[in-house]
């Protein structure tokens, strides 16, 4: 399994605590941070927004990706998603497929934790199998 060094997973894990305590998820009471780690190194974190209108809220994966994407980052890393716990919280099927714009599966670490630290952690490959993404374009 590929392992992030120490010092970086504590950046991720310290992003996405951040973040989740500016969650706004006055609806559901599930407060979410995430952080992405880019190809230059850098942590960009985001939290889920809801919306009255339960479709139009967004996750804090989403969040993230687009604050890597404004900052210049174009490939993620490994993603840090963290919950209240004490069940382990994943990326939703659609945050997937998003990460999947941005990464390698086989090496894109996604990482889950709560307030007490990382639980468990996969590749987007083993999340996301078999997936569809930008390289399925290219002979178009």
């Amino acid at each position: 399994m590929l392992q992030l060094p120490p010092d970086v997973l504590q950046r991720l894990l310290a992003a996405a605590q951040a973040a989740r305590a500016r969650s706004y998820a006055p609806y559901s009471k599930y407060a979410v941070g995430a952080a992405v780690l880019d190809e230059q190194g850098h942590v960009h974190a985001g939290c889920n927004i809801e919306n009255a209108a339960y479709p139009q809220g967004w996750c804090a994966e989403a969040t993230a990706l687009g604050a890597m994407v404004m900052a210049g980052g174009r490939q993620a890393q490994a993603v840090l998603v963290t919950g209240p716990g004490p069940d382990i919280i994943t990326p939703c099927g659609g945050c997937r497929q998003k990460l999947r714009e941005f990464s390698l599966p086989a090496s894109l670490l996604i990482i889950a934790a709560d307030p007490s630290g990382v639980k468990a952690q996969w590749t987007l490959e083993q999340l996301l199998p078999a997936s569809f993404g930008p390289d399925h374009l290219k002979h178009l």
